[in-house]
């Protein structure tokens, strides 16, 4: 999962419904791990927020930004069901990512390459 490209929307938390952030990347598993170990100057390293509590994979990028950009805009009560429909106990989902099980399939088209 470490070097595979699929893109991804995912929440991060500080702690169990603390502070999130909504974030898009086309490789989930480096993308928290930089968050994890602070590569990122701004809000995620200020605020601690690098516990992946949520991800929903999309077979292209501009699926998984179309559906950031939406969840951004939601309430943060919207926020707080989704993660707990999926992760009812906000745990860190980093080394548990599965693409597969969480891919959000289009209309049509193929899937992304693993490569």
């Amino acid at each position: 999962m470490r070097d595979e490209k699929w893109p991804a929307v995912y929440i991060t938390a500080n702690r169990y419904r603390g502070t999130i952030y909504v974030g898009v990347s086309s490789a989930l598993w480096n993308r928290i791990h930089d968050h994890k170990n602070k590569r990122f100057d701004g809000f995620t390293a200020d605020h601690d927020v690098c516990l992946l509590v949520w991800y929903e994979h999309h077979t292209t990028m501009e699926d998984a930004i179309r559906r950031e950009k939406q969840i951004k805009k939601w309430k943060r009560g919207w926020k707080i069901r989704i993660i707990e429909e999926m992760n009812p106990d906000w745990l860190d989902l980093h080394e548990s990512i599965d693409a597969l099980a969480s891919l959000v399939m289009p209309k049509a088209g193929p899937l992304p390459s693993q490569g």
